[in-house]
């Protein structure tokens, strides 16, 4: 084979690698495990763009580079097949969402394997199977039955608190509970009817039924996470979502705030995606107390981190959301407060917590009693106060807090200082300092203060010291058809678990997709959506899980996807563990990275796996942007100007198609096929070229700017294509798609084919020793691959690759003892090209089972030098001579230089300076 022929080559090798099943991994003791793993994508219907393989790319090479140090690799992939967009075609189309799935999973894992990467594609797995899916409702059924025991700090079985409950009743349980739970005795336990014991068990479970305030969308006829509204609108469509009240199904995952806090200590996480965890979980100390309604029998909880400035408390602020909002609007504000509460309850958290100028809020009417003095303080309605955050309610010090300061400042309310200090414009943050205006607090540190503020709480009865984090339970239920079916049916209104035995709960058929006339979700429209007992026949819960289920475990499925018994063989478990290099978007920090950490250590509570956290190390990898270019249309006409005659007319700048641009040039035939109003499109050029403007942007169709990558593998290959995007920069950080540097990285790949052929393209290696500037060249790409892949960073390597072949070029070498090591180094970059150099190399084995080279330092080590004779400053001659000679040894070999005797002309030098390894100056 004469030429690089990347079609024939690639090809070749991906069927050979999926015949041979190559990346199929098993347990195998005699070897260490290293499990790599990507965010497994949705499969939209627009398939992948060159943005989407950057890090799959990544751990591609990463899983190549250790099997070739003898580590047993799992490296798999699968689908997050479960979603709205797989669904609002449906219910544009009335085709079923599994078959519009099925197609775009063909399209992603097509391109995926012409990309060649090692994936074992006998582990795939897919959220919307029902064999997948009966182990996600499996762990749903085990949530159910456990409760949050918080002395022995970990997850237990529901059967062992009722067996507590019967012997003891619940006054000594220390458990995760609703707050409104009763105590009771062993007695009254027992005496309680079923229906009355359930209603009880549902504040403990840990997955549970309860009254939350959703985002609801009615265009979408669905309940949306934060993470899906943007400004009040669905991100999805962008219809209007509004805050209402519904029944929920939520998972407990604040009872594991503080182990998911602990926890990240522990990961080899970036410290922003750390730092972005830590926020969101959001743990505060503090203290908890109770303000009186005046007039009325409310008691407005109130939880605050700095219970020492309860002196300095001008009003309580409430969440619209609040539950005595209603009861508190007095009849002379009504109109006023209800009008502003309707506006501001729609604003999303997210809206919410980020506008800090936008200040708005209204008077209840009512007013509440300072426990601490007796002090009436007004009652305010105020949208930077979350129900979903504490109780709801804030005691408002204005004084040492900015939001509530320019809340005061705002509406005119006073503002007390009682912590001693300057109070710059009006406001002093006091982190610290001595209690002043404070009554028996007076004149204490803020330490000192709290604990003394906290003992008289706790002394009348009216609050108590409490430690408090902003996150809230997980929302479990989406009202859509395309999710995992919730294996619950309900006898006189409360929830029970189906028999383990008829898992999975297949989705039913239904007609239409929608929401049924009366509002109830599209499960609603299916027959017999029934579930039998012994007792009856009961309805089956009509709402189905979201979107996060399946991806918060699917990494131990891939461990073990043929396993009907088990959601994983414990055995296999423990030998994968968790997983080693875990790539993907930061966006998903406090997602599914949260919810795969709360999962996994509620599997680990119950026994089901060996590990507390999934993701030993994680990367997220940056956004490969796109790179928009243009044209620039003469005003009122038809014709286009090359960019640098832009400024010469009156022209308006217009996207255009980057894949008919090459190198910023365009082509103008396939311009004027474009669209058809170009069809008759005069140009205006420069050097019989038309060249177009340029802009880095994000990829979206609707800038013409998206990269197909098969379009680039047919061009180029999948090789380049790989080399490309690592070569593009670092890979956690931002670059732009720049199709213009693509060729240098084509030209690399075919000079590294060159150096295996003669000058006629004949496969011709030579069995001669190597020299030793051969050795040194190919040993220090060596050792900066490994040191490179070791600190995961790829596109350093790509350039020592480059640097290697062109010094070996330049040597004219073709000697195995450096080409065959040099195949096995660019392998993991580029397998396509480097399988064929293998197999003409004489292997009849995968170059996958080769071994890593190792470095030798010895040949770096330099023996000789160079050394530059300056003669009175100006240097006049180069002595290579051995770094073993001493000064005296180098001074005389230089003084009887032939060039330096010339130079010298029979003078006595007056000094002669020798700096070993460096220079030899001589003065005359």
């Amino acid at each position: 084979m004469a030429d690089y022929n990347f079609q024939e080559i690639e090809k070749k090798w991906q069927t050979y690698w999926e015949k041979n099943q190559i990346f199929n991994a098993k347990p195998d003791p005699t070897k260490p495990k290293f499990y790599s793993l990507d965010m497994f994508p949705y499969p939209s219907g627009a398939g992948l763009h060159v943005g989407h393989p950057l890090g799959y790319i990544a751990s591609d090479i990463i899983t190549r580079f250790k099997r070739l140090q003898g580590y047993n690799v799992l490296h798999p992939m699968g689908y997050d097949s479960f979603g709205l967009p797989a669904e609002q075609y449906a219910i544009q189309t009335g085709q079923h969402p599994a078959i519009t799935t099925e197609q775009n999973i063909q399209r992603y894992t097509e391109q995926l394997k012409n990309i060649g990467f090692a994936f074992d594609w006998e582990k795939e797995v897919r959220t919307s199977d029902p064999e997948y899916y009966k182990w996600t409702q499996w762990i749903f059924m085990q949530l159910f039955s456990s409760y949050y025991d918080k002395k022995e700090d970990k997850a237990k079985s529901i059967a062992s608190l009722c067996q507590v409950f019967e012997t003891s009743g619940n006054q000594d349980i220390d458990a995760v509970c609703d707050e409104d739970t009763p105590v009771f005795s062993a007695e009254e336990w027992n005496n309680y009817s079923e229906k009355q014991q359930q209603e009880i068990l549902l504040k403990y479970r840990l997955t549970f039924l309860a009254e939350t305030t959703v985002n609801w969308c009615p265009a979408l006829a669905t309940v949306l996470s934060n993470d899906e509204v943007k400004d009040g609108f669905s991100e999805r469509g962008g219809h209007p979502v509004e805050r209402k009240k519904m029944m929920q199904w939520s998972m407990r995952i604040t009872a594991y705030a503080e182990r998911l806090l602990q926890g990240l200590d522990k990961l080899e996480w970036s410290e922003p995606i750390k730092e972005m965890q830590r926020n969101w979980i959001g743990k505060s100390i503090g203290a908890e107390l109770v303000f009186q309604v005046k007039g009325q029998e409310k008691l407005i909880k109130v939880f605050t981190t700095r219970i020492d400035t309860i002196y300095g408390v001008t009003y309580l602020a409430l969440a619209p959301e609040h539950d005595y909002v209603q009861d508190l609007i007095t009849d002379d504000q009504r109109t006023i407060a209800e009008a502003y509460v309707e506006v501001a309850k729609n604003r999303s958290e997210r809206d919410r917590m980020s506008d800090v100028k936008t200040i708005s809020g209204a008077f209840t009417g009512s007013y509440a009693i300072n426990p601490f003095n007796g002090e009436e303080i007004q009652i305010w309605i105020a949208d930077y106060v979350l129900a979903g955050y504490g109780t709801g309610a804030v005691m408002a010090v204005p004084a040492h807090d900015e939001r509530d300061y320019n809340f005061a400042k705002h509406f005119g309310l006073e503002i007390r200082q009682v912590i001693e200090g300057s109070m710059e414009n009006g406001s002093f943050p006091g982190k610290g300092g001595t209690i002043i205006n404070s009554d028996f607090i007076s004149g204490l540190e803020m330490k000192k203060a709290m604990e003394k503020a906290i003992a008289f709480l706790e002394e009348k009865k009216i609050g108590k010291g409490k430690i408090q984090y902003r996150m809230r339970d997980a929302i479990f239920t989406r009202q859509r058809y395309w999710g995992e079916p919730l294996p619950v049916y309900f006898k006189e209104g409360l929830p029970y678990l189906m028999d383990e035995k008829d898992l999975p709960l297949v989705l039913p058929e239904i007609d239409k997709y929608l929401p049924t006339e009366d509002g109830e979700p599209p499960l609603g429209r299916a027959k017999n959506w029934t579930y039998k007992t012994q007792e009856g026949e009961f309805p089956i819960e009509k709402s189905t899980m979201p979107g996060w289920a399946g991806s918060s475990w699917y990494f131990f499925r891939y461990m073990d996807t043929k396993n009907q018994d088990k959601m994983v063989d414990p055995e296999i478990e423990k030998y994968w563990g968790a997983v080693d290099l875990y790539i993907g978007g930061a966006e998903h920090a406090t997602g599914h990275l949260l919810y795969s950490r709360f999962w996994t250590k509620f599997l680990y509570d119950i026994g089901a796996v060996s590990i507390e956290e999934p993701f030993q190390k994680m990367i997220n990898q940056g956004m490969i942007q796109g790179r928009s270019n243009f044209v620039y249309r003469v005003k009122g006409s038809n014709t286009f100007v090359s960019q640098g005659f832009k400024d010469q007319y009156d022209t308006s700048a217009m996207h255009v198609d980057v894949n008919i641009v090459h190198n910023d040039q365009l082509n103008l035939e396939k311009f004027k096929a474009w669209r058809p109003d170009l069809a008759d499109a005069d140009f205006i050029l420069e050097d019989d070229k038309y060249i177009c403007g340029a802009e880095v942007e994000k990829m979206s169709k609707s800038k013409y700017n998206v990269v197909n990558p098969d379009d680039i593998i047919q061009r180029y290959g999948a090789d380049t294509l790989r080399l490309y995007e690592m070569f593009l920069g670092p890979l956690e950080q931002f670059k732009p798609w720049n199709t213009n540097g693509i060729d240098g990285v084509s030209k690399f790949l075919k000079k590294l084919w060159k150096l295996y052929h003669d000058s006629q393209g004949n496969f011709h290696v030579s069995e001669e020793k190597a020299t030793k500037e051969e050795l040194k060249t190919l040993h220090k790409t060596i050792k900066k691959t490994q040191e490179d892949l070791e600190n995961y960073s790829f596109n350093t390597s790509v350039a020592s690759f480059m640097i290697c072949v062109n010094e070996l070029t330049a040597l004219k070498c073709n000697k195995r003892s450096i080409l065959e090591p040099l195949a096995i180094i660019v392998s993991p970059y580029a397998p396509h090209i480097a399988e064929e150099l293998w197999s003409l190399l004489g292997h009849e084995e995968s170059i996958i089972y080769a071994k890593f080279p190792d470095f030798n330092e010895e040949f770096l080590i330099e023996n000789s030098h160079e050394y530059p004779v300056s003669i009175n400053g100006k240097v006049r001659a180069k002595l290579p001579l051995s770094l073993s000679l001493s000064r005296e040894e180098v001074e005389k070999a230089a003084l009887a230089d032939n060039t330096v005797q010339k130079w010298l002309e029979s003078n006595t030098p007056k000094k002669v300076i020798v700096v070993p390894g460096k220079i030899i100056n001589i003065v005359i």
